[in-house]
């Protein structure tokens, strides 16, 4: 029963881009990307329990691990970049980031 958690591992990845794409607010976008990799994750662990050599591994586990601590140290950067954004601008908007190079 591998593709239920396929399923959705991919509805959390695509409403994680829909979102992404859409929205314009920093915070919102960052939100997106953890529900992007969210859904890698429970992709990574479903091939891990049910392989296709018939023989359960921990690589997908493993994976999953090292995925999760990429996704901490992307949302500790991301909340830092936010945080000096709004200082500098006091705005959330995507479009303010174009505005800070020609400073």
């Amino acid at each position: 029963m591998l593709l239920p958690y396929v399923l959705v591992g991919a509805i959390l990845f695509v409403l994680g881009m829909i979102g992404f794409i859409t929205r314009r607010n920093l915070i919102v976008m960052f939100l997106c990307t953890e529900m992007m990799f969210q859904g890698i994750i429970v992709n990574l662990v479903a091939f891990g329990r049910y392989p296709l050599n018939g023989v359960p591994t921990f690589d997908g586990q493993v994976f999953a691990v090292f995925l999760i601590a990429v996704a901490a140290v992307e949302a500790a950067l991301g909340l830092a970049l936010v945080v000096l954004l709004y200082r500098n601008k006091e705005t959330l908007d995507a479009g303010a980031w174009k505005l800070l190079k020609d400073e």
